[in-house]
């Protein structure tokens, strides 16, 4: 096998890890489909394996619980934070790098169905928004150190990269939050909204 096709076969997920990807993702959505119409306090584990065609054993082998399952959001929502940080060009400062995520990834989150679904979902059962929480500190910490090297580069602070990866996931989801409980036309304008609040904030206590 040369270097190239050894390359490949690193970097593509092997057959089984896809059919896992496969599995959890069935179960997140059957899940999510019954708590929304049935609710999340009354939903059981056996509902959801059920809807999803699977065990109640192999259920657990994906989720410790159904809120365990629940956070599952809370780590999606992270990745794509990390995932858009990245992306973004090396040349793009870090309030350029803050804007451009949150833009994305608020549009991403608009555009999804599911993430509507769950919107609802944590804001009508509060068992199911402390469930999601539970797994923020860990996803700041994720966001954090994406961010961190672009401090680093920069003789930013490890305090910077928290302060953004703090306010990148707060803006992003109280404004997606805020866009789809009021029923904003357009992301777009809820992002800019967001932002000049909070420019403006920071501007008015600097005088």
């Amino acid at each position: 096998m040369n270097s190239q096709s050894s390359q490949h076969s690193a970097n593509t997920p092997s057959l089984q890890i896809r059919k896992q990807q496969l599995v959890r993702d069935a179960i997140w959505d059957a899940a999510t489909d019954l708590f929304a119409v049935k609710g999340f306090d009354e939903t059981t584990v056996e509902d959801i394996a059920e809807a999803a065609g699977v065990s109640r054993r192999s259920f657990f082998r994906y989720f410790a619980s159904k809120n365990d399952l629940m956070a599952h959001g809370m780590v999606n929502y992270g990745a794509e934070l990390t995932a858009a940080i990245e992306a973004c060009p090396e040349k793009d400062s870090l309030a350029e790098v803050f804007r451009k995520t949150v833009l994305q990834v608020a549009r991403k989150s608009a555009a999804n169905p599911r993430a509507r679904i769950i919107l609802a979902i944590v804001t009508k059962y509060p068992a199911a928004r402390e469930a999601e929480l539970s797994r923020f500190a860990e996803v700041q910490d994720l966001v954090a150190k994406a961010f961190a090297r672009r401090c680093r580069k920069r003789g930013e602070t490890e305090l910077t990269a928290r302060l953004l990866a703090g306010l990148t996931l707060q803006v992003t989801g109280v404004t997606v939050r805020w866009w789809f409980e009021q029923g904003e036309p357009e992301i777009q304008s809820a992002v800019d909204d967001a932002l000049a609040t909070l420019e403006h904030l920071i501007c008015r206590r600097r005088k």
